[in-house]
C-alpha cells in the first residue's frame, strides 16, 4: 500500500500537527479554535505529547474522547525533543497538507486558513510563515535570528526565507521528510533536502498567554548542533582550515624565531611561547571537538539511539 495520503484517496484536505509540552493551560483552546475551521476538505488535529511532565496528557485524551473533529493523541514515552515530536506527528497525518504549530497560542489559530488556502491555491510544496513583529523574549528573538544566520550559511535554502515552526507542507514532501529515521532530525533541514518550491507569507505573532518558552539555551543549543552537524559538512571544512591557517602561522613564527636567534643576543620571551602553545592547544581541541561531535552522532545512530518511541495513540472525534 502506498504512503502517500492522495494515493490513498483519503479525503481530509488538512492535517495540524501540535507537539505539547507543559501545554496543559493551552492546548484546549488551541483545540477549541482550531476545531472551529472549516477548511477546504475538512480537517484533523495530531496531538503529541512529547514527555511533557504536567498533566497534558490527560488534557489531551479528553479532547480526543470530545473533539468534535478528528483528533489522534500521541504520547512519546519520554521527552525527545520538538523536532522528533513533529516528525512523529507527520507520520500519523492523513492529509493532503499538513500544517505545524506550537501550542503556546502565540499563533492564532485564525491564520491556519491563510496559510493553508496560500499553500493549496498557490500549489507550493512547502509555506512558511514570518512576523512584523515577534512578541518572544529579546534572547530568544536572538537566538532565532542566529539559528536562521546559521541555515543561510550552511543549507540550501532561499537566502533570507525565516524558518519559522508554523509552517505548511504538502503530502508528498512529508512522505519524503518522514523517511529519515535517525535520532536528530531537524524538519527544516529535511525539507530544503526535498524541494525549493517554498514561500512564505507573513502572519500575526501574538505574547504568551501563560508559562513561559520551553525553548531554553541549552535546547537552542541542541537545535543548532542538529542543523550544523546533520546538513552539512561546514563545520569539519572550517575545522580544515583553522587548521591549515594555525600551521601556516608556525611556519612564519619559526622563521620569525630563526631570524630573530641569528640577529639578537635574547631570543623572545615565555610568554610568547605560552601564549603561541596555548593558541595552538586550543586550535586543536576545537578541531577535535566537531570531529568528536561528528563521530558520536554517528555512533548513536549506527546503534540504533530512537528519534521517538510512541506509548499509546488514542484517536477520537468523527471519522
Amino acid at each position: 500500500m502506498s504512503d502517500d495520503p492522495l494515493a490513498r484517496g483519503i479525503p481530509v484536505g488538512l492535517s495540524i500537527v501540535v507537539p505539547v509540552y507543559r501545554g496543559a493551560d493551552t492546548v484546549g483552546r488551541l483545540v477549541a479554535a482550531l476545531s472551529a475551521l472549516r477548511p477546504e476538505g475538512g480537517l484533523e488535529i495530531i496531538l503529541v505529547n512529547d514527555g511533557s511532565p504536567d498533566n497534558s496528557g490527560e488534557v489531551c485524551r479528553e479532547l480526543a474522547r470530545t473533539a468534535s473533529v478528528p483528533v489522534t493523541y500521541i504520547e512519546h514515552a519520554r521527552n525527545f525533543g520538538e523536532h522528533n515530536a513533529v516528525m512523529t506527528g507527520l507520520r500519523h497525518m492523513r492529509g493532503r497538507y499538513v500544517i505545524t504549530m506550537d501550542d503556546d497560542l502565540q499563533n492564532p489559530p485564525e491564520e491556519v486558513l491563510k496559510l493553508y488556502d496560500h499553500a493549496r491555491l498557490g500549489r507550493w510544496d512547502v509555506v512558511y510563515t514570518r512576523y512584523a513583529e515577534k512578541k518572544h523574549e529579546g534572547w530568544r528573538n536572538l537566538g532565532s535570528r542566529f539559528a536562521n544566520w546559521v541555515a543561510d550559511q550552511l543549507m540550501d535554502k532561499p537566502k533570507g526565507l525565516y524558518l519559522s515552526s508554523f509552517r505548511c507542507m504538502c503530502a508528498l514532501v512529508v512522505q519524503q521528510v518522514t523517511r529519515y529515521a535517525g535520532p536528530y532530525p531537524y524538519v527544516d533541514g529535511l525539507v530544503m533536502q526535498v524541494t525549493q518550491r517554498i514561500d512564505s507569507i507573513e502572519v500575526l505573532h501574538l505574547a504568551r498567554m501563560e508559562g513561559r518558552s520551553n525553548y531554553t539555551l541549552r535546547r537552542l543549543v541542541r537545535l543548532w548542533l542538529n542543523l550544523a552537524t546533520n546538513f552539512s559538512l561546514m563545520p569539519l571544512r572550517l575545522a580544515m582550515l583553522a587548521g591549515i591557517g594555525m600551521g601556516v602561522l608556525g611556519v612564519i613564527g619559526a622563521v620569525f624565531t630563526m631570524i630573530e636567534a641569528l640577529t639578537k643576543e635574547t631570543p623572545s620571551g615565555w610568554a610568547s611561547v605560552m601564549t603561541v602553545t596555548l593558541l595552538v592547544a586550543g586550535m586543536q581541541f576545537l578541531i577535535l571537538g566537531v570531529m568528536g561531535e561528528y563521530i558520536g552522532r554517528a555512533f548513536l545512530s549506527a546503534n540504533g539511539k530512537p528519534q521517538g518511541v510512541v506509548r499509546d495513540v488514542v484517536t477520537g472525534g468523527p471519522r
